[in-house]
């Protein structure tokens, strides 16, 4: 088959339909990708006119720009579209256009979930800003504390929009680092080990590990705060046993590990340009990924410094201060690393290594006053003044947009095929330079003389009027230099000189794609024996291209990549993608459908919605796997690999691994906050504790040992082919199953509290409520699979839904007695029959 031909074959398998239901049903990562990151700069453009209306009021005392409650919206959206909309979405969206090309891939582990997460994003968004046009944006900061966001302070929907619509966007969140964490650990290019892999990919595989354990978090305390303003559960409530803390606590296990998941993608980038930019690899390159997993690891143990102030044990104090200095070491083994790489090579002004420079000033400021911030003595003197707004800032826009604007302008001719104007980049460089150090660098004086946070207004003669002038005058050099930096973009998108393939010389895989870049990205794909395996020449781009790699033929019509075996990278499957679909759209606007209910407040609704969700995930799973054993399949080059629904560590059956990570993060957090307010609450546990049911409880057991049992037998009849004995072995399953959640809402009505009249109630019926709801899904899991066994989907060879259903169900029964022991056991003196 000769170049084109392939091309033209290819093209036809993984194209997208033309006009709106291509738009619709597309599925690409590329498209995906950039459909992240232009929304994403959206919210970002739109945040940051809230951040100069804000400036506004704050440029002179008395100001009358705005009053309090227009204020108020004004921070809190501003904070929570840089945070949640634009921040996080836009380095999800540059991963997912860069990561299978720098891998050697032709998309990422599953496109649907891509999908299903960007329109999960735009709902959510919509949901937030059509709220702020009606005048009911959120108002109690981006932060919502309680008891300033409870029902009795904030009596509106305001609260609920952002709850609700932050949390309809960390679902895309979680999808997003799902597909990213089993996309670099399952589809590389043949020969890529772990070791081999490029840096930008190790910062990319921990920060997604660190969304999936980080947002379950945030989840459950926007869950928790929800239920109590919809139905008077008390969870915050200190009256009725529940302790506004357990929010802050929630909010910043999440909260504090979110501003490295910010940073280390722009650090990636960093280790990804910088090389070549001075002409050098990069030196270091095992320190740096050793420090980078003991950042991501480190980052969870320090939540407690953002509540010094609290009230917290001295010896809590001196814990959470020390670990909050030693996080800076890994983040020094990374400088040092960029500062050997710049000494050993030749670098070259070019712009993306002037963001680079820029970065390494305003971060480098902002880890000194995070330093100062550890200290307790200046954290209690500082807390919650503009010192401390200024170190975020300097954090987290040195650490994330000046890496960012360096990654835009390094990748801009992958992206485009076209490049900028240097004169005019450089002119927006200086200006969002100079602009943010003028507002932000102030803004540490203006701290240290006192002014709070979050005010809307002061009096003069307090020093502050000069300060705050300063800072509003260079927010808007800084928004200057943005819009500049906009106009050299679309100029050079629209009109910019034709590049290369490889402007750079750059020796990373994506610079070896076709300009413009293919719906397929690589005709075949490489076989990888180096950290660098793009010749300076295009001889390796030439042969991808006629073929002569892996899988370079058009077989059934079939979406294929190579799926590697996770540490040393060999070959080990050909995982089949699925193609173009209204399925994600669909389930998304489903999904969507139950978060508006709850918002409007038609409860009714949000079941009904449940319902239809449920029904599309069955029709999603169902146009999954085959039918047929296909066996050992040519893959190119001589070797030869399983589909993937052949093998035994396919993504899918990871893909679950790592969704039952973020479940048993939920459910952690939510015993955390139990054991929290057991601990500290006041008047816990109530006068009428609980009197758990034996009988309940037995049948709990039995029901789930039942189940073990039953699936432990379909799954054996399934490997022998037997398959009336495994349908027969998964509805008992299912039928126990069912017994078991019956049994364990039984548990609860004759014994638990109301879950109105104390917290003590309203977490145990949480925790009961997460028991039923995992119970009915994986009663949904095992009919499914027995449907599927009915139409010839499983075989002894393909066993991948049956084994993926087995981690569930395991799952389920260990939450389920989890969640029996946690209730019962403290009362056991109490129990009855």
């Amino acid at each position: 088959m000769t170049a084109l031909k392939l091309h033209n074959a290819l093209e036809t398998i993984w194209g997208r339909p033309r006009g709106w239901r291509g738009v619709l049903t597309n599925v690409n990562h590329s498209d995906l990708g950039l459909r992240f990151m232009i929304a994403a700069s959206v919210y970002f453009a739109i945040g940051g006119v809230l951040a100069m209306l804000i400036r506004a009021q704050l440029s002179t005392p008395r100001a009358a720009f705005v009053g309090p409650e227009i204020y108020n919206q004004l921070f809190t959206m501003h904070g929570s579209l840089m945070m949640f909309m634009f921040a996080i979405p836009f380095f999800e969206g540059l991963a997912m256009y860069m990561l299978p090309k720098l891998l050697g891939s032709r998309d990422l582990a599953f496109p649907r979930l891509s999908a299903f997460g960007w329109w999960c994003y735009l709902f959510g968004g919509f949901i937030l800003l059509g709220a702020m046009a009606l005048g009911l944006a959120p108002d109690g900061g981006w932060f919502m504390y309680t008891p300033l966001a409870s029902k009795t302070y904030t009596p509106g929907i305001n609260a609920d929009v952002w709850l609700l619509g932050i949390t309809f966007v960390e679902i895309s969140a979680v999808c997003a680092a799902i597909e990213l964490t089993v996309s670099v650990l399952k589809l590389r290019a043949p020969g890529m080990s772990l070791m081999r892999m490029p840096i930008f990919a190790w910062y990319i595989l921990v920060t997604a590990g660190m969304m999936v354990v980080g947002f379950p978090p945030l989840i459950l305390a926007s869950t928790l705060l929800e239920i109590e303003r919809a139905f008077g559960w008390p969870f915050f409530d200190p009256e009725r046993g529940g302790h506004p803390l357990l929010w802050q606590h929630l909010f910043w296990l999440f909260g504090h590990p979110e501003v490295y998941i910010i940073f280390l993608p722009a650090a990636g980038i960093v280790s990804t340009v910088l090389p070549v930019m001075v002409r050098h690899s990069l030196i270091g390159y095992g320190w740096i990924v050793g420090s980078i997993l003991v950042l991501g690891f480190f980052s969870f143990g320090l939540w407690v410094h953002h509540m010094f102030a609290t009230g917290i044990p001295h010896l809590a104090l001196a814990f959470f201060s020390a670990a909050s200095a030693l996080v800076a070491v890994p983040t020094v083994v990374q400088i040092f690393g960029w500062l050997a790489t710049m000494w050993a090579g030749r670098p070259m002004l070019w712009l993306p290594m002037l963001y680079i420079g820029g970065f390494f000033f305003i971060f480098l400021l902002g880890g000194l006053t995070g330093v100062m911030l550890a200290m307790v003595p200046l954290n209690w003197q500082v807390h919650d003044t503009a010192f401390v707004t200024a170190h975020l800032h300097y954090v987290l826009i040195g650490g994330f947009m000046f890496p960012m604007m360096a990654g835009i302008y390094y990748w801009l001719p992958r992206l485009t095929g076209r490049r900028s104007h240097p004169l005019l980049g450089r002119l927006g460089f200086w200006l969002v330079f100079a602009g943010f150090n003028v507002t932000f660098l102030v803004m540490h004086l203006t701290g240290l003389l006192g002014m709070p946070r979050r005010v809307y207004t002061y009096q003069p003669g307090l020093g502050w009027d000069w300060p705050n002038l300063v800072s509003s005058m260079g927010s808007f050099v800084m928004a200057i230099g943005f819009a500049v930096v906009v106009i050299d973009l679309g100029l050079a998108v629209l009109f910019g000189r034709r590049s290369s393939r490889n402007p750079w010389r750059a020796a990373t895989l994506e610079w070896a794609l076709p300009m413009p870049v293919p719906s397929y990205n690589l005709a075949s794909l490489p076989h990888v024996e180096t950290r660098e395996p793009l010749d300076r020449g295009h001889a390796l781009a030439r042969s991808l291209a006629a073929g002569e790699g892996y899988l370079g033929r058009d077989r059934e019509g079939l979406r294929e990549t190579t799926g590697v075996e996770m540490v040393s990278g060999r070959l080990t499957e050909v995982v089949v993608l699925p193609g173009n679909s209204w399925l994600p759209i669909a389930t998304a606007a489903a999904t969507g459908c139950f978060f508006l209910a709850l918002l409007v407040g038609l409860y009714w609704l949000a079941p009904v919605a449940l319902v239809v969700v449920a029904a599309l995930a069955w029709r999603w799973a169902a146009a999954l796997g085959s039918d047929t054993d296909r066996g050992p399949l040519d893959a190119g080059r001589g070797a030869v690999a399983p589909p993937h629904h052949e093998a035994e560590e396919a993504p899918g059956w990871w893909g679950s691994v790592f969704t039952l990570t973020a479940d048993a993060t939920f459910l952690m957090s939510l015993l955390f906050g139990y054991a929290f307010l057991a601990t500290v609450a006041p008047g816990w546990p109530p006068p009428e504790m609980a009197r758990p049911s034996f009988a309940a409880a037995g049948i709990v057991l039995l029901a789930v040992l039942a189940a073990f049992l039953a699936e432990r037998e379909g799954l054996a009849a399934s490997r022998a082919a037997a398959t009336a004995r495994a349908r027969a072995g998964y509805g008992l399953a299912a039928t126990a199953l069912g017994a078991a959640v019956l049994a364990l809402l039984a548990f609860g009505w004759l014994g638990l509290p109301a879950p109105s009249g104390h917290a003590y109630g309203a977490v145990v019926w949480v925790l009961l409520g997460y028991g039923v709801v995992h119970g009915s899904i994986a009663m949904l899991m095992l009919a499914f699979v027995r449907h599927r066994l009915a139409a010839g989907y499983v075989s002894p060879a393909r066993m991948l839904e049956p084994r993926v259903v087995r981690l569930w169900l395991r799952y389920t029964l260990a939450a389920m007695l989890l969640v029996l022991a946690a209730i019962g056991l403290p009362g056991a003196a109490s129990w009855r029959w």
